[in-house]
């Protein structure tokens, strides 16, 4: 089923094209630079403020181990996935096997291997990095396991296999910029493996949790040396998000350079220590069960008071939650129940059942244990929809567990009652792999041929120093097949949404180098998104009202063309005088002015009546009309699309989906020699080009100004120190045009 996507030529998603064009050009360059000049122009990207090397080198080395069959990169690159996602379901299942039984080791496997949750995460041609942080899970859980399942013949030799989760903690940290939950895991599962021996009065266990709460310590010490050499997390001391955080908590980078190890090692590993020293000390005195759990309630919130008052500062951990707040991203809303459903389906109400485990008969250390993942997997779950991958090991594990017990129950019970639940143990799974494997075949790429026509355009037509303006969404692929630097990618940019409804106008982006535009019909379908977007900027306050509709055609009879979509409808009879009647939300009106765009040529035309400030579009070639109030129609995304006048030039269209906009300004183009490297100035109004050099690893070592004005070129000068220069064209003082490229 993770095989599927394997039938598209394309990728899923936006990001996974960043990482590929990322891995081809340091193939291309034969070593792992940081300094990427191919994104978020005109400044470029540096590759450690993002993602550890791990994830880039991992689909690298397979392809290079893969090579000598044919493989090429980007079939290595659209299988990594599989690979991993394969192995953690072989991992959990051995994990599993060794706490639980066959049957249920068997179920809770399958229904992880049915889970769309993880599918979705470990499907081919679609890549991301949480699928690495739950594959080294796996490997830790088998170590836990191994641990646990060797007492009786290895006695404390045993101990040695509590190496395996640090190990896996710490490399955890080289693949995937927020592989931190990998160590909230570990860390609870020691704290509920002990929890579970003070209840059952195993005390021997404690020994086990106390050795697994230390393993996370081995682990963010070995992700912290990692850190140095294949890049830091999230949360590290180069991020501002991890400056921010540490600041606030008030701990100082030293020796540990993330701000989450810090806490892991300065306050949860002693809290979590002290609290394991607690329970011993108080297995001791307390023998009655009942007592017990009064007791854990009572430490369970002196816990809670002494990390409220004594270290309040803690909750600022929960700010990486928050990051997104105000921008529509469909992974970091909250879930919602159509999101449950799609990732577990019928396993969702199995889940429950796995507290039957808790029965003071049945309740195993095992049990426990895995409440350390499943507790802060459901609450990653109810917090954004992203987590849902994450939360799939947890979910499976409850179905899988739980519907055997109920089989147990059962074989206690009657017939008819077994025959139902036996029934379950085949329904179940068959419904969660047929919902599964339909959300699997509905899932298809969004890059498409007139994408890649329009951005291959670019390429073959434009300068390796152009800038190029396009929604972020689609920035990754302007750096994948244009392999030119898009101001916005990977993240909402409310400067761009801004520009987009006119708030920042061309000088703005001309004081960025901006030389391309890209407005598509995607663009419309997302306008609520951009609005969105916008309100985010922090120091705007959008108090107009757009209102912009997209309707594709429903019907074509007797010379009517009807365009409808969620109860907004318009009706149109083409003509001399074109009759055009909307019904939006019960009103029936008409629009002021009408555009209609057929082989590519936009033409407006007469309207037999109008009533409204309302404008209408009509693309004849493509099927869609949009339908607008006057603030939509007055933005620069709508005037571009319709009818673009100076200073932009229509370079590209493919007749109503993609339009390429040449922005006119003083323009840098880059020219190579064998020794030199020439700055040509087109249109040379410019006076002065500023120059700025940087290493790979992002350090300014050389800035100069220089006069150029009435040349039409001018040679970068061997003074000019650094890897990557970043250049600005300037007017007397005004930024006519920026750039940005690699000196090789």
């Amino acid at each position: 089923m993770r095989l599927i996507p394997l039938r598209f030529r394309y990728l899923l998603g936006y990001d996974p094209y960043f990482h590929l064009a990322y891995i081809e050009e340091a193939l291309k360059a034969g070593e792992w630079f940081n300094f990427f000049t191919l994104a978020s122009g005109p400044w470029g990207f540096q590759i450690k403020t993002f993602h550890p090397l791990g994830l880039w080198m991992t689909p690298t080395y397979i392809y290079k181990l893969l090579s000598i069959f044919g493989i090429s990169i980007q079939t290595a690159f659209k299988i990594t996935p599989v690979i991993f996602g394969v192995l953690t379901i072989a991992f959990f299942y051995l994990a599993f096997l060794k706490f639980y039984d066959e049957k249920r080791a068997f179920f809770a496997s399958l229904f992880l291997a049915l889970s769309f949750g993880h599918i979705f995460r470990s499907m081919a041609n679609y890549y991301r990095g949480d699928n690495y942080m739950l594959f080294w899970y796996s490997v830790a859980l088998l170590g836990v396991a191994y641990a646990f399942s060797m007492d009786r013949r290895l006695g404390y030799k045993r101990f040695v296999f509590y190496l395996v989760p640090a190990f896996a903690n710490g490399l955890a940290s080289i693949f995937w910029q927020a592989y931190y939950p990998i160590f909230i895991f570990l860390l609870l599962n020691g704290v509920f493996l002990a929890i579970g021996s003070f209840l059952l009065d195993r005390k021997e266990y404690l020994l086990d949790s106390s050795v697994i709460v230390l393993s996370t310590a081995l682990g963010a010490i070995i992700a912290n040396y990692l850190g140095g050499k294949f890049g830091y997390g999230m949360l590290g001391y180069n991020r501002e998000l991890g400056k921010s955080i540490a600041s606030e908590l008030g701990i100082e980078f030293g020796i540990i350079k993330d701000s989450y190890l810090l806490v892991h090692l300065y306050y949860l590993v002693p809290i979590s220590l002290v609290f394991l020293a607690v329970l011993f000390l108080l297995s001791r005195f307390v023998k009655d069960r009942k007592a017990k759990i009064e007791v854990l309630v009572g430490l369970g919130g002196i816990v809670l008071l002494v990390l409220l008052l004594k270290f309040p500062s803690l909750k600022e951990l929960s700010r990486v939650f928050g990051m997104f707040e105000g921008v529509p991203i469909m992974e970091t809303r909250h879930t919602s129940f159509q999101d449950v459903w799609n990732a577990f389906s019928a396993s969702i109400f199995l889940s429950p059942l796995f507290f039957l485990r808790f029965h003071p008969k049945r309740a195993k250390m095992g049990d426990f244990l895995f409440l350390g993942l499943i507790i802060p997997s459901l609450y990653m779950l109810s917090t954004w929809a992203r987590f849902v991958s994450i939360a799939s090991p947890a979910i499976a594990l409850m179905a899988g567990v739980g519907i055997v017990e109920v089989h147990g129950f059962a074989t206690l019970k009657s017939k008819k009652v077994f025959a139902v639940v036996l029934a379950s143990l085949v329904l179940f799974p068959g419904v969660s792999g047929v919902l599964a494997l339909k959300n699997t075949l509905d899932t298809k790429p969004f890059m498409n041929e007139k994408w890649e026509r329009a951005l291959t355009w670019i390429k073959e037509n434009s300068n390796e120093n152009d800038i190029v303006l396009v929604w972020w969404d689609y920035g990754s692929w302007v750096t994948y097949y244009a392999r030119r630097a898009p101001v916005a990618e990977i993240a909402p940019n409310p400067d761009v949404a801004l520009y987009y409804l006119g708030e920042k106008d061309e000088n703005w982006a001309i004081s960025l180098g901006v030389d391309y535009v890209l407005v598509s019909y995607y663009d419309f379908v997302k306008f609520d998104a951009i609005i969105k977007t916008a309100n985010a900027h922090p120091n705007y306050n959008l108090s107009k009202k757009y209102g912009l509709i997209v309707l594709p055609l429903t019907s074509s009879y007797g010379g009517v063309l009807t365009f409808e979509r969620n109860g907004y409808r318009v009706v149109v009879k083409p003509g001399d005088v074109w009759k055009v009647q909307a019904n939006m939300g019960g009103s029936v009106i008409s629009p002021r002015e009408l555009y209609v765009e057929y082989k590519g040529k936009v033409t407006k035309q007469n309207v037999s009546y109008s009533n409204t400030n309302t404008y209408l579009y009509i693309n004849l070639d493509y099927m869609y009309a949009i339908f607008m109030n006057q603030e939509a129609f007055n933005t620069t995304i709508v005037k571009l699309f319709i009818n673009a006048s100076e200073p932009y030039e229509l370079v590209y269209s493919d007749g109503g989906l993609i339009k390429v906009f040449k922005l006119k300004h003083p323009n840098v183009k880059i020219g190579r020699t064998e020794n030199n490297i020439i700055f040509i100035f087109n249109n040379a109004t410019g006076t002065k080009l500023k120059v700025w050099g940087f290493l790979d690893n992002g350090t300014k070592v050389f800035e100069k100004e220089y006069s150029v004005e009435n040349k039409a070129e001018f040679e970068l000068p061997q003074e000019v120190k650094g890897e990557v220069i970043r250049y600005a064209y300037l007017e007397k003082e005004k930024v006519v045009d920026m750039g940005i490229f690699r000196r090789d």
